[in-house]
């Protein structure tokens, strides 16, 4: 490579090559630009999962797995969660800047009253059986709104963009709320502009008819603590989703719908639900040296959940900030939980075993957020739509950015294709 800023591929066999520049960005290592690749060489790219592949160009988010860092448009994470609020930390992902005073006021005034549902929403939940888990009825439901404001959406126009994504951040809550009151048979409750973003959620959650809401203030701290921290999270498996669907040119509202399905999987937002489960499953904290033979068993298929990130290499630093409000929260709702001894006991015995420190299987955010949820009284079902709240802002973000920059393709992956080779048709009586 004689000049730093080309890389020189050369097909032997053909004797084609071509000069693919490197790019840069503000932070992380370059990239090379393969867009000209196929048309130089004939030749596509393999790269199973995305690992190694940057789909685009962003400005939102910046994660550095080795050194364990996130940055929200520039900002660390840790002052996020320290001095900011959710609804001020949206602002930020979709703005680029944090918010004047004027700003916010009109920025939180647009949210608060973009809150209600329309009524004949009530009679969409109806149709779901009882049963039914809130992310289906959360994804239906939001893939629903492009029904009601079809006629004022034009993806190309930045106010009507800019309303989809108040709607959207506005709406998600009273949309979760319903779907777990419909759940557990309750009246769905309508939004109390008068207080704030988190605390209108939670009142719309638990509050009944019969009596008000008597509510810890720790409570709502520590459900916008954990919406901050997963407000966004660069190219992720759901943003990136997002991003797919949105550059066929659909409306938000089904590529948000879209980017709901993708987060519902166990190895993405469905992560501490499972972390629940199999602490649950562990029962006690003398099962957790057993349960760490298992997953260093390499015949055994048990894997402990909430460990490692596919990013992170190093401490996932949301984990860092949410162990220590899952103390606080504990401590301040009175609540024994059992699964804390088994949570803390499993941490310490990883991170001095050689194996997981060797490997860097560092505890992740979602291996706490679970126990907090429960001690919310947040049921496990609900642990993903939590999860969804939080990263709409992240995801309409990156639909509205996509959108904004010039140049955007629609995306097409291709493959290789490792199927049968050209055959003729047999008819059925000589198969």
């Amino acid at each position: 490579m004689s000049d730093p800023k080309i890389v020189k591929l050369l097909d032997e066999s053909s004797n084609r090559s071509s000069e693919l520049p490197l790019i840069s960005g503000t932070l992380g290592p370059a990239c090379i630009d393969i867009g000209t690749l196929y048309k130089d060489t004939g030749h596509f790219t393999y790269d199973p999962g995305y690992g190694s592949t940057a789909s685009t160009k962003s400005a939102i988010t910046y994660i550095d797995g080795d050194q364990g860092v996130l940055l929200y448009r520039g900002y660390p994470i840790e002052q996020l969660a320290t001095n900011s609020s959710f609804l001020e930390v949206a602002y930020l992902l979709l703005n680029g800047e944090l918010p004047k005073p004027a700003e916010f006021a009109a920025f939180e005034h647009d949210v608060s009253h973009h809150t209600m549902l329309h009524e004949s929403l009530k009679n969409f939940f109806q149709g779901f059986h009882h049963d039914a888990h809130p992310m289906a009825m959360l994804a239906a439901a939001v893939a629903s709104l492009s029904a009601f404001y079809h006629d004022d959406l034009s993806v190309d126009d930045p106010a009507d963009r800019k309303l989809a994504a108040i709607r959207l951040i506005a709406k998600m809550p009273t949309i979760a709320a319903a779907c777990y009151r419909y759940s557990v048979g309750w009246p769905l409750r309508y939004p109390r502009n008068n207080l704030e973003y988190v605390d209108r959620f939670l009142h719309m959650m638990f509050e009944v008819p019969s009596e008000p809401l008597q509510m810890n203030p720790v409570a709502a701290k520590a459900l916008d603590l954990l919406f901050i921290l997963h407000a966004d999270h660069e190219q992720n498996a759901s943003t990136s989703t997002v991003r797919l669907v949105g550059s066929t040119g659909a409306n938000p509202y089904a590529s948000i719908a879209a980017g709901i399905t993708a987060l519902w999987g166990p190895a993405h937002g469905g992560a501490n639900e499972a972390v629940l489960k199999q602490l649950e499953e562990i029962g006690t904290p003398d099962n957790v040296e057993s349960a760490i033979l298992r997953a260093k068993d390499k015949n055994d298929s048990f894997r402990l959940m909430g460990f490692g990130h596919r990013v992170y290499k190093n401490f996932d630093p949301r984990a860092k900030i949410i162990r220590e409000m899952c103390h606080k929260v504990l401590a301040e709702l009175g609540v024994n939980d059992p699964l804390l001894d088994v949570a803390m006991k499993l941490e310490e015995a990883a991170l001095k075993d050689d194996y997981f420190v060797e490997r860097k299987l560092y505890p992740n955010v979602d291996f706490y957020s679970g126990i907090i949820y429960k001690a919310l009284g947040i049921p496990t079902e609900m642990f993903t739509v939590m999860f969804a709240i939080a990263r709409t802002a992240g995801w309409i973000a990156h639909w509205i950015e996509q959108h904004e920059t010039p140049g955007s393709r629609i995306g097409r992956p291709r493959q290789i294709y490792t199927g049968s080779d050209v055959r003729d048709y047999m008819p059925t009586a000589r198969r």
